[in-house]
């Protein structure tokens, strides 16, 4: 069983796609896990996305490409059924090369699954968010306050709130979500089975909708 799952930032498909992963024993492949890895491993690939990242550079679509390839080669290993791609592919042309290197491995994607949540409900659930300054453990005030306003309950620094938290800044993310990676979504129909969800459910409530999808 192989999955992507899409959905804008805060539409909680990170959180989704972990849940997913336990409870069918799939490999979570995640691209900001994938750089983050290659470099702790110190790799050739990771030696490669270190000097990219130290330099302030983006890192190119070809090397996250190959960080993918190699991921889903190794995601029917051990007692993994297969992956759930989150957070990739962000643009149409990002999709278009995930199908040559899924069809050189042999393999495909089974299903898409999309989170769609109001805009107004996102920027209200990460502008809600705050980060400790110190420890970085993530709070929200609407549904995982800390025990003190304004205080982390893990070392007592301070909550500050990230510039990407803020409504303005959130907003030009989806702006940018909207004309990159929607189109994404008009690209896989037809192709392979598309289940949009109503991720302004409960947490539980979206796990256990894509929970029955995927036992189809």
């Amino acid at each position: 069983m192989n999955i992507i799952i899409l959905g804008a930032p805060g539409s909680g498909k990170g959180t989704q796609a972990a849940m997913i992963s336990r409870k069918h024993e799939l490999a979570h492949i995640s691209t900001g896990d994938l750089l983050r890895e290659a470099v702790a491993e110190g790799t050739e690939l990771g030696k490669q996305v270190e000097s990219i990242l130290r330099s302030g550079k983006l890192v190119s679509d070809e090397v996250v490409l190959q960080l993918i390839r190699e991921a889903t080669s190794k995601s029917t290993k051990g007692n993994r059924r297969g992956w759930i791609l989150d957070g990739y592919p962000r643009t149409v042309a990002q999709a278009e090369s995930l199908e040559t290197v899924l069809e050189e491995i042999g393999q495909k994607v089974d299903s898409v699954i999309v989170l769609d949540v109001n805009p107004d409900v996102i920027v209200e659930r990460l502008s809600n968010r705050r980060t400790c300054e110190s420890c970085k453990a993530v709070y929200n005030l609407l549904n995982n306050p800390p025990r003190y306003e304004g205080k982390c309950d893990i070392c007592g620094h301070a909550l500050i709130q990230r510039e990407d938290d803020k409504a303005n800044t959130i907003r030009k993310r989806l702006d940018v979500y909207n004309d990159r990676t929607r189109p994404i979504i008009h690209f896989y129909d037809g192709r392979y089975r598309i289940h949009r969800i109503d991720g302004t459910q409960p947490i539980d409530e979206v796990s256990a909708a894509i929970a029955r999808l995927v036992s189809e």
